[in-house]
């Protein structure tokens, strides 16, 4: 079975310049960064001599999870961009990140197009609150999940930097609070979820995805009011767009939901993969 690819677009703060050689280009705002990109196996459009005129920094791998950064021109490492109204505070980071997954763009003008005032809406493993603040500005009820101290205090600076306010946020696992949340009764019109490939837990404990996705499918599907929709980022060489879409077939209705391919074209042309995404209308 062929999936149709999602393409997310560029917007005035952020553009994916090129990719290849096993790195992307990007500029966030003002700030331009050369990052590894396991999916960027094909030759570059321009020369890396090019890239590096253009840089300001540069992500060195020193393992499989951190590394450092390389400063290539004068450029601050903390700095703002905007999406519409909003403003995401974004710094480099020892783990190649800088605060926001841009590829997500097509997910957030997703919720802005279907999201309504007085909505609830629930953000698991949310990160740093980007599609937190999104649906907020649409006037509804947000609750952001997220299991890290550090990165909820960031979805904090986002929030006050946006000038917004009253999300509600929740330090905790995402999958045990869904389904704490479905034995409490309560339900949601909008849900998105993007959990990671694989990690550890707070205890030490192992989380693979393909393991804990039927879980997370189910209390999604118990915590949907009618109508209500559901958006699920998956990043994992173990789970294709097929296995997506045969694990939500198990919980909705085939005819209401979608798996597409993520997808985002360089400006000089070049295509990149980052993942697949779910989407369920119940």
């Amino acid at each position: 079975m062929d999936f149709e690819r999602q393409y997310s677009s560029h917007w005035e703060s952020y553009e994916l310049l090129d990719a290849g050689g096993g790195k992307k280009l990007e500029r966030f705002g003002d700030v331009v960064t050369i990052r590894p990109e396991l999916q960027a196996y094909f030759k570059s459009e321009w020369p890396f001599e090019e890239w590096y005129n253009l840089a300001h920094w540069e992500f060195v791998e020193q393992s499989n999870t951190k590394g450092s950064w390389k400063k290539l021109k004068d450029s601050s490492d903390k700095w703002q961009i905007q999406f519409h109204d909003l403003s995401f505070c974004l710094e480099l980071t020892k783990f190649k990140h800088v605060g926001i997954f841009p590829e997500q763009v097509s997910n957030w003008e997703y919720i802005l197009g279907n999201l309504k005032t007085n909505q609830k809406f629930l953000n698991l493993f949310a990160y740093t609150g980007a599609a937190s603040l999104v649906a907020k500005s649409t006037g509804a009820t947000v609750l952001h999940v997220d299991s890290v101290k550090q990165l909820i205090s960031w979805a904090n600076e986002n929030q006050e930097a946006s000038n917004l306010s009253a999300i509600k946020w929740v330090l905790e696992d995402a999958l045990k609070f869904a389904q704490r949340e479905v034995k409490r009764g309560n339900f949601y019109d909008g849900i998105i979820m993007d959990p990671p490939a694989f990690g550890l837990g707070a205890k030490g404990e192992k989380w693979i995805l393909e393991e804990k996705l039927p879980h997370l499918l189910d209390a999604a599907n118990q915590l949907l009011n009618k109508n209500g929709f559901l958006i699920v980022n998956t990043y994992s060489p173990k789970l294709s767009a097929k296995d997506l879409r045969n694990a939500a077939g198990r919980y909705f209705d085939l005819n209401k939901l979608s798996v597409n391919e993520l997808w985002m074209k360089t400006k000089t042309g070049k295509d990149l993969f980052y993942g697949n995404v779910l989407k369920v209308v119940k």
